[in-house]
């Protein structure tokens, strides 16, 4: 990775402290270190000076150990949109503020970044992951891991390996060919691990080949550890791990979560069984205890990053903000429909019920409560004039209940059998989600008999509201005075963990409210564990609403109307959370609702009709050609905005391009399946995956992979290639300052080893005034030119011609040169 920093060695103070603390500790407390004590968190052993080590969730932002909005985290944009900047320094530096956050919170590891690849579009999770291709993948991961190191807060890469579809998930076995397995899923976490030295890998749920990724004893011990000399510690995925013996000979260092897991007393019973090598244990002990040393927590061990050298005062809000606007991806500019000039325009018609109620991270374990969000409605009323702005709905996706947020003020009170409050806590929306130990202030789980959701709700609109729960346990609905459900609801169990959050919320009851009369509301329920046998204690439930349903064809008519009156109209449009989350995988790529009938008919009437989409991952757009514009702005973080309108008003250019292809249509994507069949996914495309897949089908897609544009122009003028570099010059030749990505992509001029067309194998970000020229130099690895070998099996280079191409995206190539490589 082009600007990475010499990676920081244990040095013998470190190593000294590591070896004098596993020599001084039994059996017992080694196979308890190895244990999650919690949730979230390994125990401390004193005697030994080691401290409790604390990880948390969070690719866009810290959550901390509590779950909670009483701790607001700041929210970056989504990980395709940091993707979307093709920028690594700005991922590194979005690395230091989060390690700045994580410190703030009292957590050592983050349990960040994921960097499984969108094989398919229909992956559910694809907006907390980075890219279709593993290069750049590889390179914002780094850049990542860097920035979060630097603050000496640990990193966690996940989830390794081939993670990538969320059905099934726990119980999958993909089977992924050597040559696949090397050349594309596994290369981001080797780039990452020899690049930037991560102290942590996860280890994921789903099997790979028939071994279960937390006891895959060639891919952690042989490869990871053993080939990429890998020295951090390896976690599982939370309940991943699945059986004592089999996970630490397969290199599983710590079992997540606690106190109830496969390693603590079952490990060291194993040990004395003659199961386990002690020396075995030893070695994922002094994993885990150089992870402690590196992060500060072992007494005599010099942490990696001096406290004094700790990166501070970031601010969060505005490096948010400039993630955001680097991130979108102008994909259409028509009649140069963008930037919007702020003193000439009249009047601006906004639409989209996200325009107001904006959608700025993605569902799952990647949420955080951000202390504020910017609506685009927001951003805009505050950047343009006053009376310039006139907003419609226009079109609602949020279809479907959902936790209730807008208008309710709600806590969650604890009651012990006898009725008697044991605590309370205030609420961000309807749900409560307690995990483990996460509960409000003097409550304990052996005490805890109930809980109530409750508190007061001023409608937006007069008419009838729908109302339900979701959750398990007996539950009691009140709306005004009225119980809407008084019952036990109980579901089948499922073998992953997840879908105790993401179960579908089920109507309970209708009422008709008035628009600003108050109303008290409550939901108690008696809770559940999350199953019988399971080793986590937890409630989760929500209250859950969903407002009066207008006629929709009466607010497309609004918009419409005020399209027609308008010099400029933006409808933003996207996806809910019930379309990308953790926990499963999308059935299409359609946008919810009637948002493409929204956009067709407001560009009928307004042709300077620019679209704002937004969404983790790529959506059809049938209408794509029928609008001026359309900005992709992905999950664009608590800024989100304010980004957007410094974009569309032309305060800042939009500075991303595509991670990935954006198709057509879903019958169009050569990978699409994400469904098992008797258990197992097989790869069956081999190594030709995102672009890859598109060039050999021969099909076209919406917007090519790396496409973007800006709002300057730029002449590429000359190309000098050799094959370990490309040296590019270029010129702005537009009439604003402006930013270029460019992209060198390798293309083999024989097909004798069956690779892909192009690959992508360096870019670089270059800034210049109107006028001025630039200069890209341009690294290019060896193994650019290298393919897996199944037969040696081993890397092989191929060598022979090689067409570099100097490119704007891959379907625009500027310049061309050959290069020559030999053995």
């Amino acid at each position: 990775m082009a600007g990475a920093s010499t990676p920081t060695q244990p040095d013998e103070a470190r190593e000294a402290a590591v070896e004098a603390a596993l020599a001084a500790l039994g059996l017992d407390d080694k196979a308890r270190l190895l244990a999650g004590q919690d949730m979230w968190s390994l125990p401390a052993l004193p005697a030994v000076g080691l401290g409790s080590l604390v990880m948390s969730d969070g690719p866009v932002g810290v959550r901390g150990v509590r779950w909670t909005a009483e701790d607001p985290s700041v929210a970056l944009p989504s990980p395709t949109a940091l993707a979307a900047t093709w920028d690594p320094a700005l991922a590194r530096r979005a690395g230091r503020l989060l390690a700045q956050e994580a410190r703030r919170k009292g957590v050592h590891v983050l349990l960040a970044p994921t960097v499984n690849l969108h094989r398919s579009p229909l992956g559910g999770r694809h907006f907390e992951t980075y890219s279709e291709d593993p290069y750049l993948t590889g390179e914002i991961g780094a850049g990542y891991v860097l920035g979060v190191q630097d603050g000496g807060v640990g990193t966690t890469v996940k989830h390794f390996v081939a993670n990538d579809a969320e059905t099934d998930r726990f119980t999958v076995d993909n089977i992924v060919a050597p040559r696949t397995l090397r050349e594309i899923y596994l290369a981001p976490f080797e780039r990452i691990v020899k690049n930037a030295h991560p102290w942590g890998i996860m280890a994921a749920y789903n099997q790979v080949n028939g071994s279960t990724m937390t006891e895959h004893r060639y891919l952690q011990n042989a490869v990871l550890r053993g080939e990429w000399g890998f020295d951090g510690s390896i976690v599982s995925d939370w309940l991943a791990a699945r059986s004592t013996g089999a996970a630490i000979n397969g290199g599983l260092d710590i079992a997540m979560p606690g106190p109830k897991t496969v390693y603590g007393k079952a490990l060291a019973a194993a040990v004395r069984a003659g199961e386990v090598e002690e020396s075995v244990v030893d070695g994922a002990v002094r994993n885990v205890l150089r992870l402690a040393a590196r992060v500060g927590i072992l007494d005599g061990a010099p942490p990696v990053v001096d406290p004094a050298d700790h990166p501070t005062g970031i601010d969060g809000d505005a490096l948010a903000r400039e993630i955001a606007r680097r991130s979108f991806v102008l994909v259409r500019n028509e009649r140069a429909a963008l930037p919007i000039d702020p003193a000439a325009v009249r009047k601006v018609a906004l639409s989209g019920a996200l325009a107001r109620d904006a959608r700025v991270l993605g569902g799952g374990s990647a949420q955080v409560f951000p202390h504020h969000i910017v609506s685009p409605l927001d951003g805009l009323i505050a950047a343009l004039p006053e009376a310039v702005l006139d907003y419609r709905v226009g079109a609602d996706p949020n279809n479907e209940l959902a936790p209730a947020e807008k208008g309710f003020e709600l806590r969650a009170v604890c009651y012990d059998a006898s009725g008697a409050v044991l605590g309370s806590a205030p609420l961000h929306s309807g749900t409560v989600q307690w995990i483990g130990d996460d509960l409000p202030d003097g409550v304990t789980h052996e005490t805890l008999h109930s809980v109530e959701i409750t508190g007061t709700f001023v409608p937006r609109d007069t008419g009838e509201h729908l109302f339900g729960t979701r959750g398990t346990g007996a539950l009691t609905l009140t709306v005004a005075g009225e119980t809407l459900y008084d019952d036990i609801h109980r579901v089948t169990g499922s073998s992953d963990p997840g879908e105790a959050f993401f179960g579908n919320p089920l109507e309970r009851g209708r009422t008709t409210l008035t628009a600003g009369t108050p109303v008290e509301v409550s939901l108690r329920q008696v809770p559940e564990t999350l199953g019988a046998d399971s080793p986590i204690p937890g409630v989760s439930f929500s209250f859950c609403h969903l407002g009066p349903r207008r006629d929709p064809d009466e607010l497309i008519a609004e918009a419409v109307e005020a399209a027609r009156a308008a010099d400029t109209a933006i409808v933003v449009v996207g996806t809910t959370e019930r379309v990308e989350s953790e926990g499963f995988d999308r059935t299409d790529l359609m946008l919810p609702g009637r948002q493409d009938d929204l956009v067709r008919a407001v560009a009928a009437a307004n042709p300077n009709t620019v679209v704002v989409v937004n969404s983790g991952s790529p959506v059809e757009l049938p209408w794509r050609d029928e609008v001026a514009a359309v900005l992709l702005s992905w999950f664009p973080g608590q800024e989100g905005g304010a980004a957007l309108a410094d974009v569309l008003l032309g305060a800042a250019e939009p500075g991303g391009r595509l991670p990935t292809t954006w198709p057509v249509a879903l019958a169009d994507v050569p990978v699409s399946v994400t469904t098992p069949t008797d258990g197992e996914l097989h790869y069956e495309e081999g190594v030709f995956v995102g672009y890859r897949a598109w060039e050999k089908a021969g099909t076209r897609p919406a917007y090519p992979f790396g496409h973007g544009l800006g709002y300057t122009t730029w002449e590429y003028e000359s190309l000098t290639a050799a094959p370990d570099s490309a040296t590019v010059r270029l010129r702005n030749t537009g009439t604003r300052p402006g930013a270029e990505t460019v992209q060198i992509y390798l293309a083999p001029t024989d097909d004798t080893a069956e690779r892909p067309a192009r690959r992508l194998a360096g870019f670089a970000r270059v800034e210049a005034a109107p006028g001025e020229s630039a200069e890209a130099v341009i690294e290019l690895d060896r193994r650019a030119y290298e393919i897996w070998d199944e037969t040696a099996y081993d890397w092989t280079l191929v060598p022979g011609t090689y067409e570099v191409q100097a490119a704007r995206s891959l379907g625009d190539v500027r310049l061309t040169a050959a290069t020559e490589v030999k053995e």
